[in-house]
């Protein structure tokens, strides 16, 4: 975010998000505030409810001081866009991570494009943009699409990419356990959501149950759906700690990283976090052929790339780099 040190030097910032504070998103952005600007005061909730924590989010800043020079909302400023008259006069920064437009309608397909409600939400996705004076996006194909989408002003826009916390996320001597020391670990973590296309995933592991020197770990809120297929070289692991999701990668062979949906177009547009985290701690990963993972990933001996939405070609992936 060096790009941006001019903008807020020696300024006096409010940092605003309704995410969860150790986010990866936030902590970058934090880490960047703490560093260039005069003074800041961050602005959050910890209250797991996500509502609730809205709610903290705004009774906070109907309390908070107008002393400052430079507004910076993290995740998501729409959820802000009530307090915009109270940042009259001051520069807003916005962190336009997620549109809520492209989320609930292309993504999640909660409403169809001509339902009033998705009218809504595009209209706050373009008044958010409209009152920003700078938006920071996480690839530049995002950029375009939201330039595209919501009449943005391309002069504002400026693409950061995403960066892993290093003090948890770095490499390590890999460890594997005496069960899994002959065994090719292909690992795969996630919050399962629809554009990560966790079905591909699950489909290429049941197309390799008879490879009994893979053993896969998927690690994330799974629900007994998605627990499936049920065979001896895969392992289903709960939700962990952010430490301990570390450790787990440490001793992987191969990590997954996506987007692998290629019907949700978001998916071609974003970079998914965990690449960034692979990528820290110098594992092999495989990324989705897509433009937004083309910006920043190239050649590289660690990185293999898998079609979007073939589970087959994904499985030949796998095989390919556990015989390499």
């Amino acid at each position: 975010m060096i790009q941006l040190e001019h903008k807020i030097k020696d300024k006096k910032v409010l940092f605003v998000t309704t995410k969860n504070i150790d986010y990866i998103r936030n902590v970058q952005e934090i880490t960047f505030l703490k560093k260039y600007s005069g003074r800041l005061k961050v602005l959050y909730s910890d209250k797991k409810n996500y509502i609730v924590r809205i709610l903290e989010v705004w009774c906070k800043l109907i309390v908070s001081g107008r002393n400052y020079d430079v507004i910076f909302i993290g995740f998501a400023p729409q959820l802000v866009a009530p307090f915009f008259l109270k940042f009259k006069n001051k520069e807003i920064m916005i962190d336009f991570f997620v549109s809520v437009y492209d989320t609930l309608v292309n993504d999640r397909k909660k409403f169809s494009g001509h339902n009033p409600i998705a009218g809504l939400c595009r209209w706050v996705d373009t008044f958010v943009i409209r009152k920003a004076d700078l938006v920071i996006t996480d690839t530049k194909a995002d950029a375009e699409y939201f330039i595209r989408a919501f009449h943005g002003d391309r002069k504002k826009f400026k693409t950061v990419y995403l960066e892993a916390d290093k003090t948890i996320y770095y490499p390590r001597e890999q460890r594997k356990g005496r069960e899994l020391a002959d065994k090719y670990v292909v690992l795969y973590f996630g919050s399962i959501l629809p554009l990560q296309g966790v079905n591909i995933v699950l489909n290429a592991i049941e197309m390799l149950r008879d490879e009994k020197n893979i053993f896969f770990q998927m690690i994330g809120p799974l629900s007994p759906k998605y627990r499936v297929p049920v065979q001896d070289n895969v392992e289903y692991i709960d939700w962990l700690s952010q430490e301990e999701l570390a450790e787990y990668i440490a001793n992987a062979d191969l990590c997954l990283a996506g987007h692998f949906n290629r019907d949700i177009d978001k998916a071609k547009r974003t970079i998914p976090g965990k690449a960034y985290i692979y990528e820290s701690m110098g594992k092999n990963m495989v990324l989705g052929d897509n433009r937004a993972n083309r910006e920043i990933y190239g050649l590289s001996d660690k990185v293999f790339w898998t079609e979007m939405g073939n589970a087959e070609a994904l499985a030949k992936v796998i095989v390919h780099c556990s015989r390499s």
